[in-house]
């Protein structure tokens, strides 16, 4: 039985064929045969794993109404149910969660189109129109016969076993958040004063983790401590939508973190490095379900501690306790601050995620990662891991939507649940 999590009609099936076309058209064929100048074989060019994700994150954001924590689970599950159909033709990393094999000699490129083509069509049947089209074009490059139906028979076996494992996963599930608003307490914010958004984040069942409290942070600084009123005149003189404080370069650094096109970065990431399909297939599998674990570890500490977010904390100052904050019950912050509470920021856990799990999966902070903002449209590349982190911490605080330690904690359990994850998962493949 499908179920279906949308909101009204797919977009028409020629944009996503369009633009899968296009996508085609400007990939390398990536692989390790391209370090010898030679295109890899099409029934294991890793090219499609990039397709296939950019054809998840279409479908996740014309058929899901929500937010992009809330989004970014979807992609590990395209990208985790790809990485099974791959390994298990491929044999080089340990399948997540799965002991099956395919037959060695199928196509791995099939079997990662099949399993994430089932896999979107069991969640967003509302857009099978747009995934059969793009299904239709990969396999029109992977030639005909055996290897290529075995191969997708497998990845759709692979789609299958994941959905499987997922079952009552606490997706959508209701959640309430029944603290008090007392001082320091979140209640909704400006402008539209909306209800806790996605708490059932906090309470889903994780994919890699225990369990959501697994690395759950001590609380923050108390309301009347020196820390908390760091944090909070901090967060009123530079997020402040009229800031006298805050650059222009910080102005773009708060704007161009607001969502960015993970799934593209990662492809380019394989395409530079040239991954061959278990390599991809890996590289998005590891960092999109570290990713995912991030939002839920986030959600959770949200739910315990329920921290007030800064606009209410600075229009309320004179209720903290604190003679070091002082109440301005006319400040704004830079960009709308998203409903539900300020630690942990989720943002901040993700980019730990994602970079603590490049550092593992590379040796080194040395990431060399591309990444587009999807709002701004503007580009940026990071060298290392701690120039990432850095920024997309100083982002929330120049957005004036989180408080420094929500960011700083935030980005720590991220790289903790990242350390922790890529030691028992996605591992290479023990020889004997």
């Amino acid at each position: 039985m499908r179920r279906m999590v949308g909101r009204g009609p797919s977009a028409p099936v020629t944009r996503l064929a369009v633009g899968l076309a296009a996508l085609v058209s400007t990939l390398p064929a990536a692989a390790s045969a391209a370090a010898e100048g030679t295109a890899p074989p099409a029934t294991r060019d890793p090219a499609v794993v990039t397709e296939w994700m950019r054809v998840a994150a279409d479908t996740i954001d014309a058929e899901v109404d929500g937010t992009p924590p809330d989004r970014m689970f979807w992609e590990a599950y395209a990208a985790t149910a790809m990485y099974n159909a791959v390994t298990g033709i491929e044999g080089r990393y340990v399948p997540y969660r799965w002991r099956e094999h395919g037959p060695r000699k199928a196509s791995s490129a099939a079997a990662a189109a099949a399993a994430a083509h089932r896999l979107l069509s069991h969640y967003f049947p509302a857009a099978d129109a747009e995934l059969d089209a793009a299904y239709t074009a990969t396999l029109a490059r992977i030639p005909d016969g055996r290897a290529e139906q075995e191969g997708a028979a497998f990845g759709r076996r692979a789609a299958d076993h994941f959905v499987a494992l997922r079952a009552h996963d606490g997706r959508g599930d209701s959640v309430s958040f029944d603290k008090p608003p007392v001082p320091g307490i979140w209640r909704p914010t400006p402008p539209t004063f909306g209800p806790f958004s996605n708490a059932w984040l906090g309470r889903m069942r994780p994919l890699l983790l225990h369990s959501p409290d697994m690395f759950r942070p001590g609380p923050p600084p108390p309301t009347t401590s020196a820390p908390y009123a760091r944090d909070l005149n901090e967060v009123k003189a530079y997020g402040a939508r009229d800031s006298t404080v805050r650059t222009p370069e910080q102005t773009d650094t708060a704007r161009f973190f607001t969502e960015l096109d993970i799934p593209a970065a990662l492809g380019d990431q394989a395409v530079r490095r040239q991954l061959d399909i278990a390599g991809t297939a890996r590289l998005y599998a590891a960092v999109h379900a570290a990713q995912a674990d991030g939002v839920i570890a986030a959600w959770d500490a949200k739910l315990h501690y329920g921290t007030w977010r800064p606009v209410t904390a600075i229009h309320l100052a004179d209720q903290d306790g604190n003679p070091a904050t002082e109440p301005d019950p006319g400040w704004e912050p830079l960009l709308p601050t998203p409903a539900h509470p300020d630690y942990l920021s989720g943002h901040a856990a993700t980019a730990g995620a994602l970079t603590g799990t490049l550092t593992k999966l590379l040796g080194d902070d040395r990431i060399d990662f591309t990444v587009r903002s999807v709002r701004g449209g503007s580009t940026r590349h990071y060298e290392h891991a701690a120039d990432y982190d850095r920024d997309v911490i100083d982002a929330r605080v120049f957005a004036g939507i989180h408080t420094r330690t929500a960011d700083t904690v935030g980005n720590r359990v991220g790289h903790r649940i990242a350390d922790w994850a890529l030691t028992r998962y996605f591992v290479p493949v023990e020889r004997r």
